[in-house]
């Protein structure tokens, strides 16, 4: 395997791209914007000038390079062909084989930006030392990416580990970005967990420091309270406790993973985050899949850029 890869992860504003060594380590990453005017059509183009930009500045050869792995958001089947990317206004077309044309016809993969997320803890972050995990991405939605053995599922059509849509409510009257109702997402993401804070403020008159906050408290005023010993904000975080601890004992009872891998912004309240999920965990799970370990993910915005890395040298 030749020395170096890049990892390239794409968002709706940015475009985080990562210089590797296919060992694993990131010599240097940078931002450039992502240009979703018509289409989209600059941004292959943006990305393969900014890598060869860094190429010519770093003194590094083609002849170097194994291969770039890109992250994206939306449903990526296996021979990188995107099925649709509305945040950045593409349809369905393989973006791998486009942008090996565009770029001095190296090794191109693509995938998605949750599953390779997934990937780049599997292979360096919170998940190094698992072959099968399940990472589960809290922040303002719930994305997630099975790895096992390694390797990415992606299932059939590129849905596998949208974990965040799995049913787990059927009286909720909300209706989900997804289109469905009682989602996971609705009450574990970042705003999942305002509305939660919201409807235990509405429902009961306890006492809580969380009224102080009215309609501008956040996920992370809730956490923070909770760790005060606020009542209501502990009531709240036991509430998403069970709906991830319940859905997380689903999911192991099909996948059966050694570790799961919990990120995202919401992650940030640590350990408590954890504590509050792995006792319903293992008191819901079957109890062959009890041992599984719950880590904080450790690669932050970065995993996008391992994983996509990983992609070509795994």
């Amino acid at each position: 395997m030749k020395k170096y890869c890049f990892g390239v992860d794409v968002g709706g504003t940015t475009v985080k791209i990562g210089l590797f060594e296919t060992v694993g380590n990131l010599i240097d990453k940078w931002e450039i914007k992502t240009r979703t005017e018509n289409f989209g059509e600059n941004i292959l183009s943006d990305i393969c000038d900014s890598m060869d930009a860094k190429l010519a500045e770093k003194g590094i050869s083609l002849d170097e390079i194994e291969g770039v792995g890109i992250g994206l958001p939306g449903p990526v089947l296996a021979d990188g062909t995107v099925l649709q990317c509305v945040n950045l206004g593409w349809g369905t077309f393989n973006v791998a084989e486009k942008m090996s044309e565009m770029f001095h016809g190296l090794k191109v993969k693509a995938g998605n930006d949750a599953n390779v997320a997934a990937l780049g803890e599997a292979w360096k972050g919170g998940g190094k030392d698992y072959d099968d995990i399940v990472m589960i991405t809290l922040g303002t939605g719930v994305g997630g990416g099975v790895v096992l053995g390694g390797k990415i599922i992606t299932g059939y059509n590129g849905g596998a580990g949208e974990i965040g849509h799995m049913h787990v409510n059927d009286e909720e009257e909300l209706t989900c970005g997804c289109g469905r109702k009682g989602c996971l997402e609705q009450y574990t993401s970042a705003t999942g967990v305002v509305r939660l804070a919201g409807r235990y403020m509405k429902a009961t008159n306890q006492p809580s420091k969380m009224r102080d906050f009215g309609d501008a408290i956040t996920a992370k005023d809730v956490f923070d309270l909770a760790k005060e010993g606020d009542e209501g904000a502990n009531a709240v975080v036991a509430q998403m406790g069970d709906y991830l601890g319940k859905a997380m004992s689903s999911i192991a009872a099909v996948i059966n993973p050694q570790a799961f891998i919990i990120g995202g912004g919401v992650s940030k309240a640590g350990q408590f985050l954890i504590d509050a999920i792995k006792g319903v965990y293992r008191e819901t799970c079957f109890a062959a899949c009890g041992d599984a370990a719950v880590h904080l993910a450790e690669l932050g915005n970065d995993a996008g850029m391992y994983g996509s890395a990983a992609l070509i040298v795994k």
